[in-house]
């Protein structure tokens, strides 16, 4: 029968009050409408066909893949017919059609070679997997390859690897997915927690940013559905990114959408449910370990004249906060859980539909994804907790307007809520104000008041509070600081239309292609403040509490901001593909342009540029193959007679496993391939640099004096006479270009034992030159500030390898394993810095992101001058204090002067907080119904430098004695009573302060680890039910995300930051999901 989609459309039943504020839902029913109309027949169409049906009978067959395992809902067409006729197998790979005997049936799924088989009943088809197929295809710069003939270093992930466990960002589950990629998570924060993407490492001081491109189109990867996406394609050597010129130099990462296909309509929706949780808080000192630690401190120190400093808490105050007998006067407030719960909801909701004709294909997704905040709101009448939601539409057409002309349009959006609380400081100021925070300073929040205690209580005598120290909930507002909520609504829109055109009647294999694209977004930023009362206890007679009321509760102000960007793309094209005999040949020849408008500087000017591709490959017989790309951009960053380059690549591979002389080692090594390229790329990155070959900018009409920060003249005696005048801000330079990238891969595609144990491995080398810089080398009196020039460089490199292995057990079991290893280092040449006495203290001839800092020795005893003496050979040097005492730290004196200071600080040791090593592994197996799958990542050669309070007991923004404290400083500090040298923190005392907390080698830890990345338990029904239903998916699965780490790192998550801006928690994620099908 005809294929029919009638009747009430879906979308209408979604009362998404969001949604129906933005243009997204009356877009999306057009394009609905307009996909949904080809395929409704009308009743004419549906009596022909029902006579055609009289005259045919239902034929059974079954479609498997080679191992015999069944395919689930593969498409099966009838050829020749006007109207598509068709249906897809169900969960025994069955189907049955009605067809007359002996037609023609095209079989095909998504990663298999499709087939056109006759008709028969019972039938069995066999479709082959596209492994080494010469059909199989690699997603490339515009356009796609066929993979065996692929001679530049790719790496691709499909669809179905992504969705296991559902996420906000597709950034947060590549990491351990491809190989050569490095992603860092460095934040939780809902809306914002999309990990760091790098391709290969940095190879750049002035950013390593990646290219991401959705379906051809500059656009953000966090932007984009998972549930949306076909592939995501990683484009790392030359070869494949010299095309993109000056922005291809970081890497290139593909993103593919889903498309519909010729068949039936294919109707699929999930709902997940899940609970978070962080995944590792640090835990704070209570007061009386804080108190009990302050006066150890305050012994361990001298005052001015050199007299012991007295203890501040009292054994009373002391006793108080151990027994709890007064919890509001003298409180034990743990400031990180007390305002972040332990678990929140998050939820994600999808719907697709797909299908089309011959003539007309959609597919069109809409999705909505919800996460809860992690922090309390202490019964405020308006949302401020973190909490976020998004929703997501994509509808995308293919119309063949013609046999050689197809049409296709692709309409995107996102619209998404984040709330969030009042605060200039974002997430991470918060958390850490809450660990900077004492635990006595505030019992929290009672009764919807804010209570803060005193250092005077009338009853107390002399057993009061020394100091209050910070709060750890500013953001709720108080007498003195703002509390109240930001709302942010993105509102973000897509479009691309495109035009192929086949030439086949000017020369066989010609086509053309042109795209026009839009992205668009516009955000609204409504923010409410006001000061609250802050009220101190009094306590009364009967034990009872009063409270003193200092100001007043404002009422709520409400401001509100709104901004907006554009960007057009336009290009224009023409392909060749062509097969002489033996000889494949393919051509392209591109043209495209973009806008970007709103830029961040010099808003009202577009930021333009403009580029030509060029690429021809040959093979012969697919075993014999060349590349040549070349990219001729142009950028308005520079200046005129400076703004074109062209950036050229060359690519070479042989296939060796088809010469004769291989064939013996065919039945070991089934599939070999050899490959190698070299090319030169660009990066345009200026650092938010514009037009810097214009005239020097001034600054003029500053009234204030240059040493007070302003510029301004001084004339006669009076120096408080200021007169305004002009100041050179800058020297501008012409000469700046882009960036240049020389970079050479070679590599080899091997698979094993008929296919089942397939591997790849790459060696690459960058020579990275050009990077813009600023020579710091000029003393600081000339003026003004140092032009920009092109000097910097750097060198990068590397290998990285993978296996992926498949294999049956049995006819019902069936299991694969996966691994993918990464290495990569770098070395800085030249970025400007100061010339330093030791070669040591230089960025140069390190990794980018190497520290300076101390190297620690030991901490000290009686018996460190003479171990100092006998492992150094010479004198144990003056420390950063004189006169140390047991227990503070001691450094090695590098320059060997005798003394420790600035000119001891080295870059040689250490890592940095970017992973040398990344490693992916993926275990699954399938038995009957049952499906277990997991992603594992791990990093190693990476570490983290403690700052802030996870450093220096006591730390806050102006002091070190009334500022925050860790209950680990507190349980591994070195103390008389453990006087050990695998003490985690040197003796605490303010008298050696300055040394024992200086950044060393001390205070770096090492910060590799193992995650269970994800999980997924599922279980797919096949009842009787499901097929009267037309039901061909129902899954039930739980699925997790960060489920288990392995790590020494214990300063909170290994990949999140522990300094002055600590991260907010990486979250754990248990879900449970169902899928249905029909």
């Amino acid at each position: 029968m005809p294929v029919i989609i009638c009747g009430q459309p879906i979308i209408n039943k979604m009362n998404n009050k969001l949604f129906m504020k933005s243009s997204a839902l009356p877009a999306t029913l057009f394009c609905t409408a307009l996909m949904l109309a080809p395929l409704c027949g009308g009743a004419g169409s549906a009596k022909a066909t029902t006579a055609i049906a009289q005259q045919t009978g239902v034929l059974k067959g079954t479609v498997v893949d080679a191992n015999g395992e069944a395919v689930i809902g593969a498409s099966v067409i009838i050829e020749g017919q006007k109207v598509t006729q068709g249906t897809v197998t169900d969960f025994d790979g069955n189907f049955s059609l009605n067809v007359k005997p002996g037609a023609k049936l095209k079989i095909s799924y998504i990663g298999f070679v499709s087939q056109t088989v006759v008709a028969k009943n019972g039938m069995q088809v066999v479709l082959k997997e596209e492994a080494t197929s010469l059909k199989a295809v690699e997603v490339v710069a515009y356009g796609v390859q066929k993979k065996v003939t692929v001679t530049g270093a790719l790496s691709s992930v499909k669809s179905e690897d992504l969705v296991r466990t559902p996420v906000g960002n597709v950034n947060n589950v590549l990491g351990g997915q491809l190989s050569g990629v490095t992603t860092v998570q460095y934040s939780g924060e809902p809306g914002s927690d999309a990990a760091s993407v790098f391709v290969r490492g940095k190879a750049s001081f002035n950013g390593a940013d990646p290219l991401v491109q959705v379906d051809g189109v500059e656009r953000s990867m966090s932007d984009v559905d998972p549930e949306e996406i076909e592939s995501i394609t990683v484009l790392k050597d030359a070869s494949a990114t010299a095309v993109f010129g000056v922005r291809g130099a970081n890497g290139v990462i593909l993103i593919t959408t889903k498309r519909g296909q010729e068949g039936k309509t294919k109707i699929s929706g999930s709902t997940s449910w899940g609970i978070l949780t962080p995944t590792k808080m640090v835990e704070q000192a209570n007061s009386y370990e804080y108190a009990t630690f302050h006066n150890m401190m305050r012994q361990n120190s001298h005052g001015k004249n050199g007299e012991l400093l007295s203890p501040q808490f009292s054994d009373v105050v002391i006793q108080k906060f151990k027994d709890g007998s007064d919890p509001i006067r003298f409180p034990s407030t743990l400031w990180a859980e007390y305002i972040m719960k332990d678990a929140t909801m998050q939820s994600k909701h999808n719907l697709n539909i797909s299908g089309g004709t011959k003539t007309a294909r959609y597919f069109i997704n809409v999705g909505y994804y919800t996460q809860g905040g992690l922090f309390k709101e202490f019964g405020q009448d308006y949302d401020f907790g973190y909490q976020y939601n998004s929703f997501n539409y994509r509808a995308n057409l293919d119309l063949d307007v013609t046999k050689t002309t197809t049409i296709s349009f692709n309409l995107a959006g996102k619209v998404d809520n984040a709330n969030k609380p009042y605060s200039g400081q974002g997430s991470s100021g918060l958390i850490n104000e809450a660990y900077q925070a004492t635990p006595f300073s505030s019992p929290g929040i009672i009764n919807g008041r804010y209570i803060a205690t005193e250092t005077q209580y009338e009853d107390c005598g002399t057993d009061q509070l020394p100091f209050v120290g910070g709060s750890g909930i500013t953001y709720f507002g108080n007498n003195d600081v703002n509390g109240g909520f930001m709302k942010t609504t993105n509102n973000k829109l897509q479009f691309d239309l495109q035009l192929k055109q086949k030439l086949d009647m000017i020369t066989k294999g010609l086509s053309f292609k042109m795209k026009a694209s839009y992205n668009g977004a516009y955000a609204i930023n409504k923010n409410a403040y006001a000061k609250k009362a802050t009220y101190t206890p009094v306590l009364q007679e009967d034990g009872s509490y009063k409270y003193k009321k200092y100001g007043n509760e404002e009422q709520l102000k409400y401001e509100e901001k709104t901004g907006r960007s554009r960007y057009w793309y336009f290009e224009a094209g023409l392909n060749y593909n062509r097969s002489f005999g033996l000889n494949n040949v393919g051509a392209i020849l591109l043209y495209n342009q973009d806008s970007s408008y709103y830029p961040s500087t010099y808003t009202n000017v577009p930021h333009r540029q403009v580029g030509l591709v060029g690429r021809v490959t040959y093979d012969w017989n697919n075993r014999y193959m060349a590349e040549f790309n070349v990219g001729y951009n142009g950028s308005e960053n520079f200046a005129p007679g400076k703004r074109y380059g062209t950036f050229p690549a060359m690519s070479v591979g042989w296939v060796v496993s088809d010469e004769p002389f291989f064939k013996p080692l065919t039945k070991a090594v089934s599939f070999l391939k050899l490959r190698a390229s070299y090319g030169l790329v660009g990066n345009a990155n200026l650092n938010g640099n514009r037009f810097m070959y214009t005239a020097d900018p001034f600054a003029i009409n500053n009234n204030g004096v240059a040493t007070r920060d302003g510029y301004g003249y001084i004339f006669g005696v009076n120096n408080t006479t200021v007169w305004k005048g002009a100041y050179e801000m800058a020297r501008h330079n012409a000469d700046i270009t882009w960036e240049h990238a020389y970079k050479q891969d070679y590599g080899f595609d091997i698979n094993f034992l008929k296919d089942k144990l397939r591997g790849n491995f790459d060696y690459y080398y960058e020579h990275r030159t050009d990077i813009m810089m600023i020579d710091n080398n000029i003393p600081t009196i000339i003026g003004f500030k140092m032009p920009y020039t092109n000097d910097g460089e750097v060198n990068s490199w590397g290998w990285e390898a993978s296996l992926k292995w498949q294999d049956k057990i049995g006819k019902n079991f069936r299991y694969w394993a996966g691994v993918n290893l990464s290495y990569n280092q770098n070395e800085l040449i030249n970025n400007g810095e100061a010339l330093q006495p030791e070669a040591y203290q230089m960025a140069k001839n390190h990794r980018l992101g190497a520290r300076s800092m101390y190297q620690f020795w030991r901490y000290y005893d009686e018996q460190t001058p003479a171990l100092y003496e006998q492992t150094f050979g010479e004198k144990f040097p003056t420390q950063l204090v004189e006169n140390i005492q047991p227990g503070d730290a001691v450094y090695v004196d590098l320059n060997h002067d005798g003394k420790i200071d600035q000119n001891d600080m080295t870059r040689d040791l250490g890592y940095t907080d970017d992973p040398e090593y990344m490693v992916g592994l993926n275990l699954g197996f399938s038995y009957k119904g049952w499906s277990v799958n997991t992603q594992w990542t791990g990093a190693w050669n990476v570490s983290r430098m403690l700052d802030g309070v996870f450093r220096s007991p006591f730390y806050n923004k102006t002091s070190h004695e009334m500022g925050g404290l860790l209950k680990y400083v507190v349980e591994n500090s070195w103390t008389a009573d453990n006087p050990s040298q695998s003490a985690k923190y040197p003796r605490v005392s303010l008298d050696s302060w300055a040394n024992n907390y200086a950044t060393s080698t001390l205070y770096e830890k090492d910060a590799k680890y193992l995650r269970l990345k994800t999980l997924q338990i599922s279980y797919d029904f096949n009842a009787p039910f499901m097929k009267r239903m037309g039901m061909n998916q129902l899954q039930l699965a739980f699925s997790g995300y960060n489920l288990l780490t392995f790590t020494p790192y214990i300063w909170g998550d290994p990949e999140a930051r522990a300094t002055t801006a600590p991260s907010y928690p990486l979250q754990r994620t248990y879900m449970l999901s169902l899928k249905v099908g029909f």
